[in-house]
């Protein structure tokens, strides 16, 4: 690994705690964010806010295992790269869980040299290829955007958006990373160039950030918005 991986946030899940702190330090040495969990549970909440990119995953973990975490995760996330850590026995059965697209299996102990291996593995996945899910956009405190139905949900539950608002949405989200102007949501809002659409504009985001979890929708001062992912 290289100073490349710096960009990437990872989750490490591991119930036995010297285990887990022993690879959080040497995690930390090469990714921007480490974070870490003890349990099924305790790991989805840590997904649901921080969005990481890398999961390293033990199998057999309490409150939710491991591939009951990563299948739950799956339901709307492919892009997440998921490596799993199993104990000997436990192979064939992870075998069989071919839906939950892992990028590598890992039997225990496991030594550094495969662990970066995998790591590697992943990286070059999350360098190469676009596999971010077409069908919803995961935001934090358990908001999704889904792009087939237009509408922004909190744990399933819809919440109510004017017809101008879901199509200042739908700009943003589709275009995340990137910085729209006030033009360029004007003229696909109200299909027209105007100056004195902007103070309309500004109030539409404004009740979209009440909707919202905090910091979703970014001011670029003087020239639009713009949504991170």
């Amino acid at each position: 690994m290289s100073n490349r991986v710096k960009k990437f946030d990872i989750l490490f899940v591991e119930d036995e705690e010297a285990i887990r702190k022993n690879y959080v330090k040497y995690l930390k040495r090469y990714f921007a964010n480490v974070y870490e969990a003890e349990d099924g549970q305790k790991a989805y909440e840590i997904y649901k806010e921080k969005k990481p990119h890398i999961l390293i995953v033990d199998l057999n973990i309490p409150k939710q295992n491991g591939l009951e975490l990563l299948a739950k995760i799956r339901e709307r996330d492919h892009s997440v790269k998921a490596i799993m850590l199993t104990a000997h026995t436990e192979q064939k059965y992870l075998l069989e869980a071919t839906s939950l697209k892992l990028t590598k299996y890992l039997v225990k102990p496991v030594n550094r040299t495969s662990l970066k291996n995998a790591l590697d593995l992943a990286i070059s996945e999350l360098a190469s290829f676009d596999v971010a899910s077409k069908e919803v956009l995961i935001l934090k405190e358990s908001f999704f955007w889904d792009f087939t139905t237009q509408e922004l949900l909190q744990e399933d539950e819809p919440t109510l958006l004017t017809n101008k608002e879901r199509k200042t949405l739908s700009l943003l989200f589709t275009n995340t990373n990137k910085i729209l102007t006030y033009e360029d949501i004007i003229m696909e809002v109200w299909y027209e160039n105007e100056y004195d659409k902007i103070d309309a504009l500004k109030t539409i985001i404004k009740n979209l950030r009440k909707k919202l979890p905090r910091d979703t929708i970014q001011n670029v001062f003087g020239v639009g918005y713009k949504v991170e992912s």
